[in-house]
C-alpha cells in the first residue's frame, strides 16, 4: 500500500466547501475552555461538513492562533456564530424546528449505538465544559441527551474526542 499525497485527495477548496451540501447539524459549544478542543472541534465540524458550530459563553471564537493551531482552517470553511448564552441559541434552534441533543449522562439517556435519526430533520448537538459537561439549564432545554458508552476507569472523553465520536455517527447515519 502506499500513501496517498495531499493533492490525489481531491479535498474542497474553502470555497467549494462553502457550496457543498452540508450535514443537517449544528454543533453547539457550552463554555467549552480549551482553545485545542475548540480547534480541534471546528477541524472535525469540516471533515464532515457539519452546517455550522455555534460557539457559548466562555468559548472563544477565531481568529485565534491557539484555535488555528489544531482547526488548520477548519474555522475558516466552517460557518460559526457566538452567542453569549447558551439557553438563547437552544431556544432559537428549538423555534427553528432543530431536535436538540445534550452531549452527557444523565437519567435516561440514549446510548448513542441506539441512535436513530431521520434525514428529513436537522439537528444540533451540545458539548459540554471540559469540567462541568454541559450546564443543566440547557440539558433541560434539550429534546434528549446522547451518551457514548464506555467501559474503562474514567468516566468521561476530552470532549473534542467525544465531539468527533458524535459527529461521524451523524454523518453515517445522513449522508453515507
Amino acid at each position: 500500500m502506499r500513501k496517498l499525497r495531499t493533492i490525489e485527495m481531491n479535498r474542497l477548496s474553502i470555497e467549494e466547501f462553502r457550496e457543498a451540501p452540508k450535514l443537517p447539524l449544528v454543533v453547539v459549544l457550552d463554555n467549552v475552555r480549551s482553545l485545542y478542543n475548540i480547534g480541534s472541534i471546528f477541524r472535525s465540524c469540516d471533515a464532515f461538513r457539519v452546517k455550522s458550530v455555534y460557539l457559548c459563553g466562555i468559548t472563544a471564537t477565531p481568529p485565534n492562533a491557539e484555535i488555528h493551531k489544531t482547526a488548520l482552517g477548519g474555522e475558516d470553511s466552517v460557518e460559526w456564530k457566538y452567542f453569549e448564552k447558551t439557553e438563547d441559541v437552544i431556544q432559537q434552534l428549538r423555534q427553528e424546528d432543530y431536535f436538540i441533543y445534550s452531549i452527557e449522562q444523565v437519567e435516561n439517556s440514549t446510548r448513542l449505538q441506539n441512535l436513530s435519526l431521520d434525514a428529513t430533520k436537522t439537528y444540533a448537538v451540545v458539548f459540554g465544559n471540559e469540567v462541568k459537561g454541559v450546564s443543566q439549564n440547557v440539558v433541560d432545554l434539550s429534546n434528549d441527551c446522547l451518551e457514548i458508552p464506555q467501559f474503562g476507569t474514567k468516566h468521561s472523553l476530552n470532549v473534542s474526542v467525544a465531539a468527533g465520536i458524535v459527529i461521524w455517527e451523524f454523518a453515517r447515519q445522513l449522508i453515507i
